[in-house]
């Protein structure tokens, strides 16, 4: 069974392996922060997926999540910080773009990329000039952001917790299958959202949308009072933005509704190691085959993405065949991730 850490000495007597620490325990979220503030590992629970955290300001400790997760040490991660005024420890600057979506969106799924303070977080930005920089309002996060902060601990590095381009983990169980006895984990139940924040650069003289997320094009835009670009050849780099990401087990395929529903019937009696994710259900599918129906909204959809693609590789199928999102803009968070986890 989970242990669930409350007093004192059972955390230190349990240092020794990975531990499944309650989040709703305010004793616990206050050593959870002196173990960040001490420079270790610890994976946390945000509204979009779980992260793997250590102190932005300490880049050995930072540099034990590029060792964990098989991360390469260029590819920056996203400092979390408690409350907006302590981007200012981070960035070398907020412009008047990056200060219009911190007061839109945070606490909240966005994540704005700006110049990096000289000599500040070095490793987490993967040696570059930008950084990434987000207030989370899941309540453990925030309990645990501010714990750091009392700590002196400006701010915590955390890309999700799991292995680099494998499915991100949205419940503290994914964690543990991830790290076993590696990594103690704060258990914070379900992440809401399920995805990972949208991600704006606004470290140039035009804002670009590099990772799309919950959060609308229409609602950033409207936000900035500007239009978003796309990236291009010089996209400043940032988490998440790599073509082949996201990827299950299985090998996974996107299909339009005629496609899936043509290779179904194609399939013939024999069973096999398949799973469809898909609005539909076409008839006469062939035996032993796995589905999960996809939501029809995006925001439910999203919530439950990588939780299914984690049940599928459970149960041990080669194939996942997702039906292809609609073409609305509010599927496209969903639609980035797939397209994603296809390519790997």
């Amino acid at each position: 069974m989970p242990l669930h850490c409350r007093p004192r000495s059972a955390w230190a007597s349990r240092r020794s392996s990975a531990v499944l620490l309650d989040g709703r325990d305010p004793l616990v979220v206050e050593q959870a922060a002196r173990q960040l503030a001490a420079g270790e590992l610890l994976a946390f629970p945000t509204e979009t997926v779980y992260g793997l955290g250590a102190r932005a300001d300490d880049d050995a400790a930072v540099a034990r999540i590029f060792g964990a997760k098989g991360r390469p040490a260029d590819h920056p991660l996203i400092v979390h910080v408690a409350q907006p005024d302590d981007a200012l420890a981070f960035a070398a600057d907020l412009s008047p773009r990056a200060q219009r979506l911190i007061q839109a969106f945070w606490p909240g799924p966005m994540t704005i990329i700006v110049q990096r303070a000289a000599g500040v977080a070095g490793a987490a930005a993967g040696g570059h000039a930008t950084l990434g920089l987000r207030c989370p309002s899941h309540p453990v996060a925030q309990s645990l952001l501010a714990a750091c902060r009392r700590l002196g601990v400006p701010g915590v590095a955390a890309p999700s917790a799991n292995r680099f381009g494998r499915v991100s983990p949205t419940r503290a169980a994914h964690v543990l299958a991830e790290f076993g006895q590696a990594i103690n984990v704060l258990d914070g139940g379900d992440c809401a959202l399920g995805i990972e924040s949208s991600i704006v650069d606004c470290s140039g003289a035009k804002a670009v949308l590099l990772r799309p997320g919950v959060l609308t094009r229409e609602r950033i835009e409207a936000a900035l009072g500007e239009a978003l670009h796309d990236p291009d050849a010089s996209a400043t780099p940032a988490p998440g933005t790599l073509g082949a990401h996201y990827a299950p087990q299985a090998r996974l395929r996107i299909m339009s509704g005629m496609m899936l529903e043509t290779a179904l019937r194609m399939l013939g009696p024999q069973p096999l190691r398949l799973a469809v994710y898909s609005r539909s259900m076409p008839a006469g599918a062939a035996p032993g085959l796995i589905h999960q129906r996809m939501p029809l909204r995006p925001e439910a959809a999203a919530h439950e993405l990588f939780a299914t693609l984690r049940e599928f590789d459970s149960r041990g199928v080669q194939l996942i065949w997702v039906e292809e999102p609609p073409a609305d803009a509010e599927w496209d968070g969903v639609r980035d991730r797939l397209q994603r986890a296809a390519a790997s």
